[in-house]
């Protein structure tokens, strides 16, 4: 089984840094989304006393989809934007949870912002509190607005940032406002804070259902249907693979030095439409169609980091390339290559 592969080679990339949260306590909001996901399955694994309170909307839900996951961590029902403090004292928080719907963003981009930023504030109050020794923040590449198009790869020292005219930008101004939250705070009350900007991926447990191109591109090449593009296919991405995500953003977690930023996410850039024409080449899909219709997102131009920051400072790389994550994207979900 493709994640169970995956996950194997996680917890060898991770094998010698686990240590370190032994005896841990850790408070987790947004741990039932895919990023967060990963990152438990990751950390069940692990041979080290840790124990993980996680906040959810629907733990019932959760139980369900992860049975293994519900068993081994404590979770309680709450939302981000309102919720009773959990008892206890934690050693860190992990705040995960964010609604990337796009129809939330396009359609009620206020509760959109204001997810982001209460949530954001109140699980800063929560580290507060309890005395958290480190709050792991998880931001998006949103936050640098639309990239230029002669920046090949957007590094963290980019300034530039989402239009405040467009309310298309909730998401991105939200992540940029949650950042400043937890520069206040680090500088306020002395919190320890590092800052993963995460920007696309692919692997096991994405839905293949949502907004997301490359998804949808893989769903329809596993079910012999054309691969459609509803725009032009000019916008350019890039998709680090789950596994790789999960390996960085755990070494961020464990090893990023205090008030550390680091983007994450591969430098290999692709075309909306050249991902069509991959998808299809990879799982032998029909062919590609492309609609030129107007994007409606918020950024039909370039969304890729440069990552060379991060890898200098903890050693890590992407190991596995886009073809690879088709191919094991579309395993994962029953594809029969």
């Amino acid at each position: 089984m493709i994640l169970e592969q995956d996950l194997c080679a996680v917890h060898a990339a991770l094998a010698a840094h686990w240590h370190r949260l032994d005896g841990a306590r850790i408070f987790m909001t947004g741990g039932t989304g895919l990023i967060g996901r990963w990152m438990l399955e990751a950390l069940a694994r692990a041979d080290v006393d840790v124990a993980v309170t996680l906040l959810s909307r629907d733990p019932a839900g959760f139980a369900a989809r992860a049975p293994h996951l519900a068993q081994r961590f404590h979770v309680v029902r709450g939302d981000v934007t309102a919720f009773d403090p959990p008892e206890g004292r934690f050693t860190h928080v992990i705040h995960a949870a964010t609604d990337a719907s796009a129809a939330l963003n396009a359609h009620d981009p206020r509760r959109m912002f204001d997810t982001i930023v209460t949530g954001t504030r109140n699980a800063l109050d929560v580290a507060v509190a309890c005395g958290a020794a480190r709050f792991f923040f998880l931001s998006s590449g949103a936050v640098y607005g639309v990239q230029p198009p002669d920046t090949a790869h957007v590094p963290e020292s980019w300034l530039g940032g989402p239009d405040p005219r467009d309310p298309r930008s909730a998401y991105g101004a939200g992540k940029r406002a949650a950042e400043m939250l937890c520069t206040i705070y680090g500088r306020q009350f002395g919190l320890d804070v590092v800052n993963a900007r995460i920007f696309a991926l692919l692997g096991p447990l994405l839905s293949l259902d949502t907004h997301f191109a490359a998804g949808n591109f893989i769903r329809d090449a596993m079910a012999g249907r054309t691969i459609r593009v509803e725009g032009a296919g000019q916008a350019v991405r890039s998709y680090l693979y789950a596994a790789d995500l999960t390996v960085w953003l755990w070494t961020l977690m464990l090893r990023g030095e205090p008030g550390a930023v680091f983007n994450v996410g591969s430098e290999e850039a692709v075309s909306i439409a050249d991902l069509a024409r991959r998808t299809a080449t990879v799982l032998n899909g029909p062919g590609v169609e492309i609609l030129g219709r107007p994007d409606p997102g918020w950024n039909a131009g370039r969304y890729v980091p440069a990552t060379n920051a991060i890898r200098s400072a903890l050693g890590v790389s992407p190991t596995i390339g886009l073809d690879e994550a088709i191919r094991r994207t579309a395993l994962s979900n029953g594809w029969k290559s």
